[in-house]
C-alpha cells in the first residue's frame, strides 16, 4: 500500500512541473510586453513635451491635450476637441483670407465695390413720394434694415443711421451733397465698417404713379459686411426695404410733409421754410391771377351784353322810323 502510494505522488508531481513552468514563461512574456507598451507610451509623452516638435503640431494641440489629460480628462476626447478647434480656426482663416479680412493683410486699394441698381413703383402723386421719401426719422418703423435715424439739429446736410447687419448692428454718418425736391437726393456716408455713396431720383410715369430708382456704390470692410458681399446681401437687403417703402407710402391715407429745402455742392442753398414761403408766395399769385381772369371773363361779358343791347335799340328805333 505504501508503494502505491507513492507512485502516484510522483505521477501528480511530473504532471504539474510542465504547467507550472508554462504558467512562468507566459507571465514572463506578459511583464516583457507591458514593459514595452509602458516604454513607447513614455517615448510618445517625451515627443509630446519636445518643443522642437510643437511647433510641428499647429499650435500646440498634442501639449494641450498631454496637459488636459494629466488632470485626469480623457485622452481620446481631448484630442478630438483640440483636432476640431484646429480645423474650425483654418476655416475661418480661410474665409477671412478670402474676403481681405486677414488681420493687416489687404489694402484699401483692395477693396472692392458693391454696386446695387433698384427702383420700385408706387401708386402715389411724385410729390407725395419724395415727401414720404425725406422723412429718413420714420424709416425704422418699416424698414428691417434699419433701426433709425436721426438729424444732426445743426446742419441739415447730416444724418445718423443706425442698420442691422445680421445679428449686429452699424452707425453711419450720412452727407446729403445735393438734393433738388421731387427730382433727385445724392448722398455719402462713412462707418467703421465701410463707407457707401448713392442716390435716389424720383420719375412721374403718371399723375398717379412714380418710379423711384436707388443706386449705391458700397465699399464694405468689416468681415460681416465683406462676408454679405459673397451673397449680395446687400443687394437684397435694398431690395427688401424699398418694397417696405412702397407698402408704406401706398397705405398711408395722409401725405407727409417733407422737407422741401435744397442742397448743391454740400451747402443748403434754400431752407425748408424758405421754400415754404416761396411755395405759398406762389400759389397766392396764382389765386390773384385766376381772379384777373374771372374778373376780366365778367367784364368782357357785361360788354358783350352791353353791345347785344344796344343793338336791340337800334333795330327797335328803325322799325319805328319805317
Amino acid at each position: 500500500m505504501t508503494q502505491q502510494r507513492g507512485s502516484t505522488d510522483t505521477d501528480e508531481t511530473a504532471d504539474v512541473a510542465p504547467l507550472a513552468r508554462l504558467r512562468d514563461e507566459l507571465l514572463e512574456y506578459l511583464g516583457a510586453v507591458g514593459k514595452h507598451a509602458v516604454g513607447k507610451a513614455t517615448d510618445k509623452l517625451t515627443d509630446i513635451a519636445d518643443p522642437g516638435k510643437l511647433a510641428h503640431d499647429g499650435g500646440g494641440a498634442l501639449a494641450e491635450t498631454a496637459a488636459r489629460a494629466v488632470k485626469g480628462e480623457n485622452p481620446v476626447k481631448v484630442m478630438a476637441a483640440e483636432k476640431a478647434k484646429d480645423a474650425k480656426d483654418k476655416v475661418v482663416g480661410k474665409a477671412k483670407e478670402a474676403v481681405g479680412a486677414d488681420g493687416g493683410g489687404s489694402k484699401p486699394g483692395d477693396l472692392k465695390a458693391i454696386n446695387i441698381i433698384e427702383h420700385v413703383d408706387i401708386g402715389r402723386p411724385l410729390r407725395v413720394v419724395y415727401d414720404h421719401f425725406t422723412q429718413f426719422e420714420e424709416f425704422g418703423g418699416f424698414m428691417n434694415g434699419v433701426s433709425n435715424v436721426t438729424r444732426d439739429p445743426e446742419d441739415e446736410t447730416k444724418t445718423t443711421w443706425k442698420v442691422r447687419v445680421w445679428p449686429s448692428s452699424r452707425s453711419y454718418e450720412a452727407t446729403v451733397s445735393e438734393q433738388v425736391p421731387d427730382q433727385r437726393i445724392v448722398w455719402s456716408s462713412e462707418g467703421s465698417k465701410g463707407t457707401t455713396s448713392g442716390a435716389v431720383s424720383f420719375h412721374v410715369l403718371d399723375d398717379e404713379l412714380t418710379r423711384v430708382t436707388v443706386v449705391v456704390e458700397y465699399y464694405p470692410s468689416g468681415f460681416v459686411e465683406k462676408t454679405g458681399n459673397i451673397w449680395r446681401a446687400q443687394g437684397r437687403r435694398l431690395r427688401l426695404d424699398l418694397k417696405h417703402f412702397q407698402r408704406y407710402v401706398t397705405l398711408q391715407s395722409e401725405d407727409a410733409e417733407g422737407w422741401r429745402g435744397e442742397i448743391r455742392d454740400g451747402e443748403v442753398v434754400r431752407s425748408h421754410d424758405e421754400a415754404m414761403e416761396e411755395e405759398e408766395r406762389e400759389e397766392d399769385e396764382q389765386d390773384e391771377d385766376e381772379d384777373h381772369e374771372d374778373e376780366g371773363g365778367e367784364e368782357e361779358e357785361d360788354e358783350e351784353d352791353e353791345e347785344e343791347e344796344e343793338e336791340d335799340d337800334g333795330r327797335r328805333r328803325g322799325g319805328r322810323r319805317t
